[in-house]
């Protein structure tokens, strides 16, 4: 089996003079375009105030991976339609031949619930939404946390987090492409009692290493919601489990003050000649990235 191995931490930093300034950042969604590192950022106010939206999107870019300007706009605003008038959160980007997918976690205009929808565009600036592409029941909890993946025969697979009994678990679905539509199918895989991951699951980015399996850099937590990330690896057709690291591969510091936010939460990854960049949102406020290198 494989070792998914933390080598280097980084601190990624976005420069003041954008809608994100004093934000808390969390759900950075890195990749490569053109030469640059492209990100999208959810902020967040903070304090949060009963009218505030529980989340803005923001784009920008780097040239080294760790320091990005972001645009002046917001990428999807809230609103006006109430699915997701209360904020918008979790950006997954997926490129096409006609520009870009964007999936992200819409909140309602009473801050009660998040669904999965989808905004489509030619550029990142010119995004139309196009609808709600998961939902739960009203009074159900939440679907949110979009990751992407194509499967070995060239289907799509849309792994999303939802709520269930007090928790969070991972959900999956499949679909023809990236835009579906989607047949949710049984969950890819559960908790582990005596483990670290023994309450809470949370999709995290999904890669393709030479030689590997396709690895999932999934968030797991506690019953108190001290969440770390871990890796588990899939069959190419996403049918089975093939690897799952025993511990975690990424744990926060140690926090001064027990009470403190305790959580380190997967969000992208990019290719690197040294191994794989994990870009992951630390304490609900800071963004880091974590240099990953594999051994057999």
């Amino acid at each position: 089996m494989p070792a998914y191995v933390v080598e280097r931490l980084d601190t990624v930093t976005v420069a003041a003079g954008s809608p994100l300034d004093g934000m808390d950042l969390m759900s950075p969604f890195v990749w490569k375009e053109d030469g640059l590192y492209r990100a999208l950022v959810r902020g967040v106010p903070n304090p949060l105030g009963p009218n505030d939206p529980t989340g803005l999107i923001v784009g920008g870019s780097s040239r080294d991976g760790l320091h990005f300007t972001m645009a002046d706009g917001l990428v999807v605003p809230p609103g006006p339609d109430p699915s997701d008038a209360g904020g918008c959160e979790d950006p997954t980007v997926q490129r096409t031949a006609d520009g870009y997918l964007v999936y992200y976690t819409g909140v309602d205009a009473a801050r009660t619930q998040g669904s999965l929808l989808l905004a489509t565009g030619a550029t990142l600036t010119s995004l139309t939404k196009r609808a709600v592409m998961l939902q739960a029941p009203p009074g159900e909890g939440n679907i949110k946390e979009a990751t992407l993946a194509q499967a070995a025969d060239g289907s799509w697979r849309l792994f999303y987090e939802y709520a269930a009994n007090d928790a969070s678990r991972i959900g999956m679905a499949h679909g023809p492409a990236p835009e579906g539509p989607w047949t949710v199918l049984p969950d890819p895989f559960g908790i582990r009692e005596e483990g670290w991951d023994n309450w809470h699951l949370s999709t995290g980015p999904i890669i393709q290493v030479d030689g590997h399996d396709p690895v999932m850099f999934y968030n797991g937590a506690t019953h108190d919601a001290r969440w770390r990330i871990g890796w588990i690896s899939f069959a190419p057709d996403f049918t089975r489990v093939t690897g799952r690291g025993i511990e975690p591969m990424l744990m926060p510091p140690p926090a001064k003050d027990r009470t403190a936010t305790d959580i380190a939460f997967a969000a992208a990854t990019v290719m690197e000649a040294d191994g794989i960049a994990l870009y992951y949102s630390l304490e609900d406020r800071m963004l880091r990235r974590a240099m990953v290198r594999v051994y057999d």
